[in-house]
């Protein structure tokens, strides 16, 4: 048998013709003149910055002289750029992993609100708030004063509910006056015998700030004592207006209610009682013998300030507190889009085989959420790289350097004192090397998603 083999010829593409060609041409052209002017403010406020940058880590302070990788070096012994390393870290690791799963709480939960659309809206309202006016916000919030500050306001409440505080912070003892201080803020008087009665003068006190119970003390200090009891009076040693005697109970003085009072005998407490309204307070049923009167240091004590939020211990959280404020909304409106793509029928089927919720949610919803928690994840660790503006707004100064991360040392280095711009543009190409890793893993995974 003969088997013929037939070549297949293809005939010759036909040539394009030359209008056809200067048509391409045209529309190239006419692209790249509506490309330029873009092309031209990226080249101009991100390229340009960017190289001049790279090439100004390199010279010393005045710019005149090459120094090589020394601002680089400098860089990483510097205690204070060290710490702003230090705490970058602190927020790559904390901010997103909280902000994450709080959107992701916020997204499932509010699924089952009624009404779930104003509820979402009021959690993304923080993210048109800017950072400046969010900063003097929590600026606000965080002051220790308790008559300013919202949280330490609610702090003080709370403790106060179930502690008391001394009604005399600012009372002292007059010297001379028979009182001796102990180590521990406590007053005592001189040795007593059971049938005498003592009269304890304080200052320190303003009349305006006495109890409305308060009476006046001398009518207390004339009453005679038992011969089992120690009798006697803590009263204001100030007479309003002016006059008076140092040391005596004069009419207009007044008696210092609710003060606890305790009889000490060879140096253990035998005795505790309280102020009346006019200051007057016994101990009754005691033996012979020598007993000192003495007023515990708890009535002395200041009041209950709060927290320090910015202090040195907590600025750091302080902020990010802040920052979840704001991005919260943000975190959920792009979970939520995830969850609301989620395929039901595999949701209803795991119903369907008994799973509970939290089963759901651990082994199917969390897991086809995986994509998008992972570029809302890498999103926040690029914002948080970035982050400045609360750092330098709420942080205030004494404790600025305890707070610092990364773009704020980049500036203070800088134009903040420093004048620094060798070392500042070293700090700025580092916060950039550390950007673009999670900026190619975002574009990616934005690519993948598109095939």
């Amino acid at each position: 048998m003969t088997t013929t083999l037939v070549k297949e010829t293809r005939a010759p593409a036909a040539p394009v013709p030359g209008g056809a060609r200067r048509t391409r041409r045209r529309g190239r052209v006419a692209a790249l003149l509506f490309v330029f002017p873009a092309l031209l403010l990226l080249g101009a406020l991100v390229v340009y910055p960017v190289l001049f940058s790279v090439g100004r880590s390199f010279f010393d302070a005045s710019g005149t002289r090459f120094v090589g990788g020394g601002n680089y070096t400098e860089m990483f012994h510097d205690p204070a750029t060290v710490k702003a390393v230090r705490n970058t870290a602190i927020w790559v690791v904390v901010a997103p992993a909280l902000l994450t799963g709080l959107g992701l709480v916020l997204a499932v939960l509010v699924e089952k609100v009624r009404w779930a659309t104003a509820f979402k809206l009021l959690l993304f309202l923080p993210m048109a708030v800017s950072f400046l006016a969010a900063g003097i916000i929590f600026r606000l919030a965080y002051d220790e004063d308790p008559d300013k500050g919202v949280l330490n306001a609610a702090v003080v409440s709370v403790h106060d509910a179930f502690e008391d505080s001394s009604t005399y912070p600012t009372a002292r003892a007059r010297d001379g006056q028979g009182l001796t201080k102990g180590r521990d803020g406590s007053y005592t008087s001189g040795a007593l015998a059971p049938g005498k009665t003592v009269a304890l003068g304080l200052v320190g006190v303003r009349p305006g700030d006495l109890p409305g119970t308060a009476r006046p003390a001398s009518p207390a200090a004339a009453r005679a004592a038992a011969p089992d009891e120690l009798r006697g009076v803590v009263y204001l040693d100030f007479t309003p207006g002016g006059g008076g005697r140092q040391g005596a109970v004069d009419p207009k003085e007044s008696g210092l209610p609710e003060m606890t009072v305790q009889a000490v005998r060879d140096g253990r407490t035998v005795a505790t009682t309280t102020t009346a309204a006019d200051g007057s307070f016994r101990f009754t049923g005691l033996s012979d013998g020598a007993y000192g009167v003495r007023l515990p240091a708890a009535n002395f004590a200041p009041p209950y300030e709060g927290v320090s939020w910015l202090g040195p211990a907590l600025v750091t959280p302080a902020i990010i507190g802040a920052y979840l404020w704001i991005w919260t909304g943000f975190a959920m409106v792009l979970i939520g889009a995830g969850l609301a793509a989620l395929p039901r029928d595999a949701l209803e089927a795991a119903r369907m085989d008994g799973a509970n919720e939290w089963q759901i949610f651990r082994r199917i919803t969390v897991p086809l959420l995986a994509p998008v928690l992972t570029v809302v994840f890498v999103t926040l660790v690029i914002n948080v790289l970035k982050v400045f503006d609360l750092v330098y707004i709420i942080a205030p100064g004494p404790v600025q350097e305890d707070a610092t991360v990364l773009a704020t040392q980049m500036w203070l280095v800088s134009f903040g004192g420093g004048n620094n711009q060798g070392l500042g543009s070293a700090l700025g190409v580092l916060l950039l090397l550390l950007v673009i890793p999670a900026m190619v893993f975002n574009v990616r995974r934005f690519r993948r998603s598109q095939r």
